[in-house]
């Protein structure tokens, strides 16, 4: 477990860590978060960021995943309240954000937003 929250970035060349996850450097200047939880439910990962995109897998309660950026879409609510965000996961599904234990109240601090994402 993290005890300290450390932030570094240069375009995206450093890391960001967090108490719940750690957003480190991926091939061709790509930053991924890795080690967040999903909530004490299963959850949808979908096409899009909304309900109205086709389901593609179901992740276990208390699944690690891994965070490539951060995207507006539907306003949906989960277990950890209200929201419109949605997280980009490293398999390309999408998952709302109210149901991944991101440390943070809304976007993730130094998170990328995520380009050309389905809506």
């Amino acid at each position: 477990m993290l005890s300290a929250k450390i932030r570094r970035s240069a375009a995206w060349g450093g890391v960001v860590a967090t108490l719940t996850g750690a957003w480190v450097l991926g091939g061709a200047g790509t930053a991924n978060a890795a080690g967040f939880h999903t909530a004490n439910v299963q959850v949808n990962v979908r096409t899009g960021p909304s309900t109205s995109h086709r389901i593609i897998q179901v992740l276990p309660a208390r699944s690690v995943v891994n965070i490539v950026c951060q995207t507006e879409g539907e306003r949906v609510t989960g277990t950890y309240g209200t929201s419109a965000i949605w997280d980009k996961l490293s398999n390309n599904g999408f998952v709302s954000d109210t149901n991944v234990n991101t440390g943070s109240d809304g976007y993730i601090p130094g998170s990328p937003r995520c380009s050309g994402s389905p809506s």
